[in-house]
């Protein structure tokens, strides 16, 4: 386990053994218009999978379905690293956040954001029950602390998930400023609500693609010690990462801002576009 220690506050990286899993669809709930959320079980959720406590950020690689013979490349795993099955086609993957584990039930879920410009979003759409899906991870959990007195969460759809886990998982006592940023108000998913919570939806179809900006660039720091999660589509939080460093003052140990997605670019690294504003 790497830890990095900051003013005495930790963001611990904890990495773990890589299993692949098939699993299938046993439940789905449609949250909003363009969101669902999809439930998986199967055998190989027996094998220990890794859901900590404020790694509110943790993903797994899906693996989907090839398009023209609906089969499922899943790798192998040879001493931590990925073999791809050979003389096939690389496997169609895509990161997404995990949004719950039932370890009881044998369930695990998660939150898709549904659109028709990718494979995720069209295979989201239309999954039915006992269709299968293969899952490689997480490969590491991020820990975020639990001991700082104020919080600014704020992100797209695609954070809604860790979102709704930040607020199920700090600590009592813990205040958070939060901000979702939504295409339009018919597409709000209700986060959890908690004490010490301040909740704005904001909508894009009114205020435009900067409103997550805008709305971070008027948020009142507070005096007390501040952590700062950001997650959504790259170009809409290099400003907020610029104005967190620079006018909040925000040390780089006390935030995490990610660029989720990219707008025009076709399955993100968002690990390297984490992120290529250091100036």
């Amino acid at each position: 386990m790497n830890t990095t220690a900051v003013d005495g506050q930790e963001i611990q990286l904890r990495m773990h053994r890589l299993v692949p899993r098939l699993l299938c669809v046993v439940d789905d709930v449609m949250l909003a218009p363009s969101m669902r959320r999809l439930v998986f079980g199967g055998d190989d959720l027996r094998e220990p999978f890794p859901f900590l406590p404020l790694a509110v950020a943790d993903h797994v690689k899906l693996v989907f379905p090839e398009p023209a013979t609906g089969e499922i490349h899943l790798p192998a795993v040879a001493d931590g690293r990925l073999v791809m099955p050979p003389g096939r086609p690389r496997p169609l993957f895509r990161d997404y956040t995990v949004r719950a584990l039932d370890r009881v039930a044998g369930r695990l879920t998660i939150d898709f954001v549904l659109h028709d410009h990718g494979p995720a979003g069209r295979w989201a759409r239309s999954a039915t029950t006992g269709d299968q899906l293969g899952f490689l991870g997480p490969r590491g959990s991020h820990l975020y602390p639990g001991g700082f007195e104020n919080y600014l969460i704020a992100g797209d759809e695609t954070a809604l998930p860790a979102m709704a886990r930040w607020m199920e998982e700090l600590p009592a006592g813990a205040t958070a400023h939060v901000f979702a940023s939504l295409a339009s108000m018919a597409e709000k998913v209700e986060l959890p609500r908690r004490a010490g919570t301040t909740l704005r939806y904001l909508d894009r179809s009114v205020h435009g693609p900067g409103v997550l900006a805008d709305a971070v660039r008027a948020f009142a720091a507070p005096v007390d010690g501040l952590f700062v999660w950001v997650a959504g589509e790259a170009s809409a939080v290099r400003p907020i990462r610029r104005h967190v460093r620079d006018v909040l003052g925000v040390p780089a140990g006390h935030m995490d801002i990610d660029g989720y997605w990219k707008a025009g670019v076709a399955g993100l690294d968002h690990h390297a576009e984490d992120n290529d504003d250091q100036d």
